[in-house]
């Protein structure tokens, strides 16, 4: 998936979110974005208890974490994810968007080509 994401890059594609479906996502009751791209798709996925999501906005890489079953999540939590998945890029040039339910990292693209490691 990690390749995927760096060929698209390379080749300026947009990473999108899965195409909404009603049947398995639906908008929180409390939150935002507690259950984007719960959809199957190439750019997401679980890591244990954990679900993640890419997607590409302007020249940021954006990664969501939260917890699979919707229960809150520490920042350590999700930091110990992102960098699982963004093995090699420097923590300085991540930045974190934490919140209650889930927590929200962006990179530089050309960040990823540099460092990340597959």
């Amino acid at each position: 998936m990690l390749a995927q994401i760096l060929e698209h890059v390379r080749s300026g594609r947009t990473i999108k979110l899965p195409a909404y479906d009603p049947e398995l996502s639906r908008p929180s009751d409390t939150y935002a974005l507690q259950w984007m791209g719960i959809e199957p798709n190439p750019f997401g996925g679980l890591v244990g208890p954990y679900r993640y999501q890419f997607e590409g906005e302007d020249d940021l890489l954006h990664l969501m974490v939260t917890r699979s079953d919707g229960s809150p999540i520490s920042v350590a939590e999700a930091q110990q994810v992102a960098g699982f998945l963004l093995d090699g890029v420097p923590a300085a040039l991540v930045w974190l968007r934490a919140g209650e339910l889930s927590h929200h990292f962006y990179c530089g693209h050309d960040e990823l080509l540099t460092c990340l490691k597959l």
